[in-house]
């Protein structure tokens, strides 16, 4: 089970609220080596790496390796275990049995469990320690161990990605190489000819940044975790092939194919151009415009990963308790749960909401801070959409700090 983790949806003294940021992007940091978030936008995002000594001095973590392990045995986790013997390189997808780990060797392997922050709600706050890059990009936070050796090779990723130590130590080595070909036949994208330019070892709460495209190499140098906090970078050719999926729901175009004018053809084979300007003609009429592109991108960014599920309330309580506890405590996005909005349409897991001003002040904040302090104001509209979403396990009332753990406990004990 799941040591009890810092209590942090109200503290102000826990590790996971020293230095966060605090809305001002001209304020300097810790968590970015004593740059402010907008000089960090300016000079490195997307740009060029950063290394960060203590980026959170007290950091060693959010779970252990036998935890990770847990996590990595359960159905609704995405995990793999990578290794290598004798110079060749294997893959393995979960979920595992508690016994697969007990038959690997000391050195030389490194398991990898995608999503965390679904489990764990100090794994939410710390990707919130990183809310001056919008919520719209964010993807996950996944969770590596390694003993000593164990890594998964020199690669580049296509996304931005903050690495950040947790127990032990990793060399990272990296390189702006140009050079992308990879090994053939490896189950792995691994770079064939690495050519490292800088390399450091990072230890606990040291952070390093990279954009995308930049190769790197992580080994471990002892037993160690690290904590990879990347940032969702869909191709055009995605975006395209979903928006057209997303057509298909709003498009309607009247009538068939029709040809009573059809005469006869030399070739009874060939496709004619009659045919092909009826169907162009037909074709020109599907239409969209920038509401249409906003809802799909909204829809789009908040659907649910497909191993995603939500598991609403066993025994939930009334309407109007609901409101009278949200009155008087508090309400949050469920850990699974992504929400983003745009003016007066609110996004939630895939669909989307018109609402009126006053929900869309109050969902507003549920979308940026993921919770809701307690609500005084609450409209008929707002309580309608909260209550569906109560029920449907896409937010949680979180009576007093200890219920963090017990539903955080209870999430990790599902096996």
């Amino acid at each position: 089970m799941i040591a009890p983790l810092p209590r942090c949806m109200s503290c102000s003294h826990c590790y996971l609220h020293q230095n966060a940021h605090t809305g001002n992007p001209m304020t300097k940091i810790r968590l970015l080596g004593g740059l402010s978030p907008s000089d960090f936008l300016q000079d490195h995002w997307q740009k060029k790496p950063l290394l960060i000594r203590k980026a959170l001095p007290d950091f060693s973590g959010l779970l252990d390796a036998n935890e990770l392990i847990d996590l990595a045995c359960q159905e609704d986790a995405q995990s793999r275990l990578v290794t290598r013997r004798n110079g060749r390189w294997e893959v393995r997808h979960g979920p595992f049995a508690p016994r697969a780990f007990a038959r690997l060797p000391q050195k030389g392997w490194t398991l990898l469990v995608q999503d965390v922050n679904h489990f764990l709600p100090a794994a939410r706050e710390l990707l919130l320690k990183f809310n001056f890059i919008p919520h719209s990009r964010l993807d996950d936070l996944m969770v590596s161990y390694a003993p000593e050796d164990g890594g998964v090779g020199p690669h580049f990723d296509s996304y931005d990605v903050f690495l950040l130590q947790g127990t032990g130590r990793r060399r990272w080595r990296i390189s702006g190489q140009k050079d992308r070909t990879l090994v053939a036949a490896a189950p792995l994208k691994i770079l064939q000819d690495f050519r490292p330019e800088q390399e450091w070892v990072l230890e606990p709460g040291d952070m390093l940044y990279l954009p995308p495209g930049y190769a790197h190499d992580g080994v471990a140098v002892e037993p160690c975790m690290t904590y990879s906090i990347g940032f969702r970078a869909p191709t055009y050719q995605e975006l395209a092939m979903q928006f057209l999926v997303h057509l298909q729901d709003s498009c309607e175009i009247a009538g068939i194919y029709e040809d009573p004018d059809l005469r006869i053809q030399t070739h009874p084979g060939q496709i004619s151009s009659a045919m092909l300007d009826q169907v162009n003609a037909a074709l020109d009429k599907i239409e969209w415009d920038n509401v249409e592109v906003e809802r799909f991108i909204g829809m789009y960014l908040t659907e649910p990963k497909p191993h995603v599920f939500f598991m609403p309330p066993q025994e939930p309580i009334s309407e109007r308790k609901f409101v009278h506890q949200i009155r008087k405590g508090k309400l949050q996005l469920d850990l699974k749960s992504r929400m983003l909005f745009r003016e007066n349409r609110i996004f939630l897991n895939g669909d989307v909401y018109e609402v009126g001003k006053t929900a869309q002040r109050i969902l507003g904040e549920l979308a940026d801070r993921l919770a809701l302090s307690p609500v005084r104001d609450i409209d008929a509209e707002t309580q309608a959409l909260l209550y569906q979403w109560y029920l449907d396990g896409y937010v949680v009332y979180v009576e007093d700090t200890g219920a963090v753990e017990e539903i955080q406990e209870s999430i990790i004990e599902r096996k």
